[in-house]
């Protein structure tokens, strides 16, 4: 048996789209909805949607976070006898066929975690793998074509659309809940290889993904990004070091906490800094946040 999981917060419409059209074609055994609070009308819709769908909806009392909705997900399809899991953002989607394909990835190779490739509603690529640099933290898709000089990188796969068995899962434990949100799929991919699993980009099973549907900021541009989104993303680079390097490592990327943060910022465009001050208080949030984990080590 295996199941869709999903994390839900506040976007039953993307559910309608993209959960519905891929559970349809795919045909899992048990779909399972996490729906991580926000107002009473949003998890009324939800509710009326999964009955409809006949889908499993896990209904947390507080925001659990993306990864610790993944492990309530997980936890409940595994109570339900499945075995294999296609982890999926709400605005993500695949055919039936795909998923058939991103599945036979793990055939023989219960240790792997596999991706598929993600492109945007246009058909661009948006995920064809990508790294972190140990020198710095600075990650780099590999759609890029950039190149680290010989610098050493750790390969990551992206938690919008993942495929893995349960033997995998027993062997990492599920997902960090300290992250909360952003670089968990970092950090799980790490965890996969340090367990004696590998990733894997299975090119040939494809994902439309909608980036920033559920973080972008309505009251910015179409460019900007939410607070949230700056916050967590400044954080927990130096969560993720504190995970996994030695103190030369700690320090090093401790010292550009600065230059990482006013990079994420500029993900959003410099035009937000002159309308909002959200940008400005996840940089200051942020990276004193960073700094603070860094010096507990």
């Amino acid at each position: 048996m295996w199941a869709i999981v999903v994390v839900n917060y506040g976007s039953s419409a993307l559910l309608a789209a993209n959960l519905v059209a891929t559970a349809a074609a795919a045909d899992p055994d048990v779909v399972v909805v996490v729906d991580n609070p926000t107002t009473g009308a949003e998890r009324e819709r939800v509710r009326e949607l999964a009955e409809r769908e006949q889908w499993v909806l896990v209904e947390p009392t507080a925001n659990t976070g993306f990864g610790g909705g993944v492990n309530l997900g997980v936890a409940t399809a595994i109570e339900r006898g499945a075995t294999g899991f296609l982890l999926l953002n709400p605005d993500a989607r695949m055919q039936g066929n795909a998923v058939s394909v991103l599945r036979e990835g793990t055939f023989g190779a219960p240790l792997t975690l596999c991706a598929p490739r993600i492109v945007t509603p246009a058909g661009t690529v948006w995920f064809a793998g990508a790294d972190v640099s140990l020198v710095d933290g600075r990650t780099r898709g590999h759609t890029k074509g950039a190149t680290r000089g010989g610098e050493e990188a750790w390969d990551w796969l992206t938690g919008a659309c993942l495929w893995l068995t349960s033997t995998l899962w027993e062997a990492t434990g599920g997902f960090d809940e300290e992250y909360f949100l952003y670089w968990e799929d970092v950090d799980f991919s790490r965890r996969v290889v340090l367990a004696g699993g590998s990733l894997r980009l299975v090119d040939d099973a494809v994902a439309v993904h909608d980036e920033g549907a559920t973080h972008r900021s309505r009251r910015q541009s179409d460019r900007s990004k939410s607070e949230t989104y700056y916050y967590f993303n400044i954080r927990n680079r130096m969560l993720f070091a504190t995970r996994f390097l030695d103190d030369e490592g700690v320090r090093r990327w401790r010292a550009q906490v600065a230059t990482s943060a006013r990079e994420v910022i500029l993900r959003g465009g410099r035009a937000q800094l002159l309308r909002s001050l959200a940008p400005w208080r996840a940089y200051v949030r942020g990276s004193r946040d960073a700094r603070r984990i860094a010096d507990a080590r």
